[in-house]
């Protein structure tokens, strides 16, 4: 196998599969990234056996082959050379050389036979469905902060994805709050059971995709697969019973407050500067104003009033100040409603007007 390839090209994608790539999984096949070249393009591919990635990038292939390099030490080669044209050479069955055309260096790494490498998992052409890729990656930050990081509660792990008379929903939660939205687009999106996906297989396509043109999903049993620009890229599924989220959404709630979310976010972002351990400030909620502060401790108190459009009894809400700042970090109004019944229920946060997506935040006790 010989080719040779823009530096800065091949980099990107190297640094991708490393990304996919665990640190267990070091001096085995699987700390290897496999490159195959034919055609004048080369293959890139990558997996830890649940997360796979695979890309295609057009360059000059002088001779067709294929085989497996250790990827940290690969990247950590690429990333020292300057940018411009690198020869990469397979000299024999476990030797793989790196020389820049512009410098006199030669790198030779130990290669594996690119036939012990796993085969990814792939999906028929049939059961792939197009939706827009701004849209997904959208959906993907309304949700993905919300996942639990409670291995115990694994089932929660991973965001819930299901198709709702033909609108692509994602659901994640951790118990105490929970983050939903759900789209619909022009294509028909097929019937499939609901699914939970690992965060890593969303962080990817938030990171990798363009935003322009459609992404191609297919939903299996026990993997999804996501194809979009020329990645390509798959996950298993988290096994388990994702829990009945609809309970948890409320119904029907009597108040509710308008208020700036920048202004909001803000002062939040002051009040919790003084907030310890327990992470709780207190929202005072009377008419035409909201007050912020934090608990009093050892190293003090902050408080901060701004204006709000309410009309209601004056009631107090304890909060988690990082269940409240993350969903006003990914709402896109310029003004927010915070809908509530009373002080021990769960709070539901939308955009104004409202649209396709909502948070739900669970109380803190307030004293």
């Amino acid at each position: 196998m010989k080719f040779t390839c823009e530096r800065d090209v091949i980099l990107k994608e190297i640094s991708i599969a490393q990304e996919i790539i665990s640190s267990r999984n070091a001096l085995s096949i699987l700390s290897n990234v496999l490159l195959h070249a034919e055609n004048n393009e080369l293959t890139i591919r990558a997996t830890d056996l649940r997360v796979g990635f695979e890309t295609t990038i057009p360059m000059d292939v002088a001779v067709d082959g294929s085989t497996t390099v250790y990827c940290d030490k690969f990247l950590g080669i690429l990333r020292s050379l300057p940018s411009g044209d690198v020869e990469f050479e397979q000299e024999d069955s476990d030797r793989f050389i790196i020389r820049p055309l512009f410098k006199k260096i030669d790198f030779r790494l130990k290669s594996i036979a690119s036939d012990k490498f796993p085969e990814l998992q792939i999906a028929p052409a049939e059961s792939f469905f197009q939706f827009p890729q701004a849209d997904l990656i959208d959906m993907i930050g309304q949700t993905i902060f919300a996942v639990s990081d409670d291995e115990t509660r694994y089932f929660m792990n991973g965001v819930y994805l299901e198709n709702i008379e033909g609108q692509l929903a994602l659901v994640a939660t951790d118990g105490r709050r929970l983050s939903y939205i759900a789209r619909s687009v022009d294509s028909q999106i097929p019937d499939f059971v609901g699914v939970i996906v690992p965060p890593k297989i969303l962080t990817l396509i938030r990171k990798l995709a363009s935003g322009e043109g459609t992404v191609q999903l297919a939903v299996a049993e026990k993997n999804i697969f996501v194809h979009f620009d020329s990645q390509r890229i798959s996950s298993a599924l988290i096994e388990g019973q994702f829990p009945n989220y609809q309970r948890v959404i409320p119904k029907e709630q009597e108040y509710s407050l308008l208020v700036k979310r920048d202004e909001l976010r803000e002062a939040l972002k002051r009040v919790s500067l003084l907030v310890e351990k327990s992470q709780r400030v207190y929202l005072t909620v009377t008419e035409g104003a909201v007050t912020l502060r934090s608990d009093e401790s050892e190293i003090g108190q902050a408080t901060e009033e701004i204006s709000c459009d309410y009309q209601g009894p004056e009631t107090t809400l304890a909060m988690n100040y990082t269940y409240l700042a993350d969903p006003l970090r990914v709402v896109e109004s310029e003004d927010i409603k915070i809908h509530f019944t009373e002080s021990n229920k769960a709070i539901t946060i939308n955009p104004e007007p409202e649209t396709d997506y909502f948070h739900v935040v669970m109380p803190m006790q307030l004293d």
